[in-house]
């Protein structure tokens, strides 16, 4: 058979493991990226179908129906409405879960409508026995007009016949299920004379949703044929209606269930974890045993990755012809470069981590218990959402707020959510932490760095919770907006998917940070490399002056006129102009430099001092965090890196939009530089002040 290749559009509801569907056929071969003009996340996959056949599989946001609340579910429709899109579907999968059967039909039949191939893939079917449920495949195919794949993608049966209906999509009827006419018939009729060649369903959703993808003026469609917001709810309701009785009768032959034979723990289950007391004590503990994790498990590897550097840094110098190269090789791109990988397993760790709790079920648990918090600040539990997805980065955090329909609820949200602790965050605070807070246990088996590592994860969440209690008193928008979240069966995580999203995660912040890590590495060495004057450029002789007749040995020399040349270079001269403003807070000219760099992304921080250090003259052989604990001030002989200046490093980045993506994001998002302008000034001018309170307390 000729190599080609199927356009396959994944569909389904929430919490119906369409993703774990879209991993089993796709594996790692998977791209991510945004819809043309908007924010919602795309994920594309390819896939090696049987008979030399490949597949392009579209993992499309999840929806209840083709009756659109969001942008997100939007997304759906106008694919579906387009065949000019390169994506569109030759064939549309529908992914089910076998326990809310009748729920999910909703959205088969009206994907059924649009008369393309459509799969119905039931999913979870290892559950069947579980919970006392049977299927009539046959019957359900021959009146849902389709062909059916019974499958399990935690267990993993069923995906070779889905690959091959896949292949075989052509035979597949695409009659519609439902007849549009039985929403209105004498409105449809009317709407099938004036377009004759047009699908009926499309028409509607032309009509109903705002979009318009038949290559027809919406005036064609204005005047007799448009109807009130009023009139077309009412429609749809009637249409919704239809469908479930439809479905019902259906089921009545399609689906047994036989409850004494089912055992269901998870109420037993809820009723423990959404208590209003236990609830909220299995959420922290849970909390603090991640944070716990987060610094033990890593200890070992990120000490590897920090002496591993430390010795090519040592080995690229030694090896390599002296020269300008070699000093941007050694002393700017390894150090930098290192600076960043050195926190890839406290990262992996901490997605590892979320991963678990989403897939087990547990996370909309949270977002359910924290609803009762979240109203008391003027937001709902749909604001949790971004807020936890936070802690992985504010960018793909503040793209969900999409989902939510009030704008003042959403726009509060957008505002808060850069207050959550992102992944970014972690380096600097891992790297402080370990200078600053003692490596101790506090009662034999609470690790005081872990703790640490918790409370400004919890400092982040009440910053923002507090803010938008203040956001929402100040902002004169009024809305109401009623929450509503599915409780999905908990599982045991699918090792696979877990895999995979630790994977592509960890290889998005790594490559996404790495690039610009390597771009200001090199611009730092070069600005420390290089100084205009005479300083600069007869370091050599002021430094032999200044110590005349004293006898150094060769390296505390060679330490004294790199640290004199540093000093007097471009960079030098940028840290010692803004260090009156910032040594109130602790800081030196070198960190004030790595404050200013970190702006591009937080994480850029511990890499320029890395570079600014191995530059200085610091032994390459010393790893970042030794290099860093050896920095003293010149003036007073104490360490920079103290308990003073290192809560008070810990609180500014806690609370500073040191992010410049988050900015283009929110003005984005919100369509006005006004608020991310406001977000910068707020957040930096209390994060300064803060941290000013802090350092002039613990001094």
């Amino acid at each position: 058979m000729i190599n080609t290749n199927i356009n396959v559009a994944l569909i389904g509801n929430p919490n119906t493991g369409k993703t774990s569907v879209f991993n089993q056929l796709t594996g790692l071969n998977q791209q991510v990226g945004n819809y043309p003009g908007i924010t919602v996340e795309k994920k594309i996959g390819f896939c090696k179908l049987p008979h030399n056949i490949k597949a392009n599989i579209l993992d499309l946001p999840g929806t209840y129906s083709l009756n659109a609340s969001s942008i997100d579910e939007n997304v759906v429709i106008e694919l579906m409405l387009n065949k000019n899109d390169k994506l569109y579907p030759d064939v549309a999968l529908v992914v089910t879960d076998v326990e809310n059967l009748k729920r999910n039909l909703l959205l088969f039949t009206q994907i059924k409508d649009l008369e393309i191939p459509t799969i119905l893939v039931i999913n979870m079917a290892d559950r069947m026995e579980h919970k006392g449920i049977t299927l009539n495949i046959p019957y359900l195919e021959e009146h849902l007009k389709t062909k059916i794949a019974l499958i399990s993608s935690r267990k993993g049966f069923g995906i070779t016949e889905l690959k091959e209906l896949i292949v075989t999509y052509k035979t597949i009827s695409s009659e519609p299920c439902l007849n549009a006419s039985v929403i209105d018939t004498e409105y449809f009729n009317s709407l099938r004379k004036a377009f004759p060649n047009q699908l009926l369903y499309k028409l509607w959703l032309v009509i109903t949703q705002d979009v318009n993808f038949l290559n027809l003026e919406r005036k064609e469609i204005q005047g007799s044929f448009t109807k009130s917001h009023s009139d077309l709810k009412r429609l749809q309701q009637k249409e919704t209606i239809k469908r479930y009785q439809f479905i019902n009768e259906v089921l009545k032959e399609g689906l047994k269930v036989d409850t004494t034979v089912a055992k269901d723990f998870r109420s037993k289950l809820d009723r423990v974890l959404t208590h209003k007391v236990w609830g909220y004590v299995i959420f922290f503990v849970i909390l603090f045993v991640i944070f716990q994790s987060i610094f033990e498990w890593s200890k070992i590897p990120m000490d590897f990755i920090d002496s591993t550097f430390a010795s090519l840094s040592t080995l690229a110098n030694d090896s390599l012809p002296a020269g300008a190269l070699t000093n941007l090789i050694s002393q700017g791109i390894i150090p930098g470069i290192g600076g960043i990988l050195i926190f890839i397993p406290q990262i992996a760790f901490l997605f590892l981590f979320i991963s678990i709790l989403e897939e087990s079920g547990y996370m909309s648990r949270v977002v359910f218990l924290m609803d009762k918090i979240m109203r008391k600040f003027g937001l709902s539990g749909k604001s949790v959402v971004p807020l936890i997805s936070g802690t992985a980065c504010a960018i793909p955090a503040i793209m969900a707020t999409r989902n939510i329909e009030n704008w003042k609820e959403r726009l509060i949200t957008i505002l808060v959510t850069p207050f959550t602790t992102c992944s970014a965050r972690l380096p600097v605070y891992a790297i402080i932490i370990a200078l600053v807070i003692p490596d101790e246990r506090v009662l034999g088996i609470l690790n005081l760095q872990g703790l640490t590592l918790m409370l400004l994860y919890l400092l982040g969440f009440g910053m923002a919770i507090l803010s938008a209690y203040v956001l929402n008193k100040i902002m004169k928008i009024k809305g109401k907006t009623f929450f509503v979240v599915e409780m999905p069966n908990y599982k045991l995580p699918m090792f696979k998917n877990v895999a995979i999203n630790v994977i592509e995660k960890t290889k998005a912040f790594v490559y996404g940070a790495g690039k610009i890590i390597l771009a200001i590495s090199i611009i730092l060495w070069f600005l420390a490399s290089y100084g205009p004057g005479k300083k600069f450029k007869n370091a050599e002789q002021i430094i032999q002056s200044k110590i005349e007749n004293t006898a150094l040995p060769q390296q505390e020399l060679d330490n004294k006129i790199a640290s004199y040349k540093l000093e007097n270079s471009y960079i030098g001269i940028m840290g010692k102009t803004i260090e009156p403003a910032i040594s109130p807070l602790g800081y030196d000219w070198k960190i004030g430099i790595a404050i200013i760099s970190s702006f591009a992304a937080r994480e850029v921080f511990v890499g320029t001092l890395a570079t600014i250090y191995s530059v200085g003259g610091s032994d390459n052989e010393d790893t970042i965090k030794n290099k860093m604990a050896a920095e003293i001030n010149p003036e007073t002989g104490d360490k920079i890196f103290n308990f003073a200046s290192g809560i008070s490093l810990l609180l500014f980045y806690a609370f500073a939009l040191q992010c410049a993506s988050t900015l283009a994001i929110t003005k984005k998002e919100t369509n006005s530089w006004k608020w991310p302008v406001g977000q910068l000034i707020f957040m930096s001018g209390f994060a300064y002040v803060v941290a000013l309170i802090a350092y002039q307390i613990l001094k």
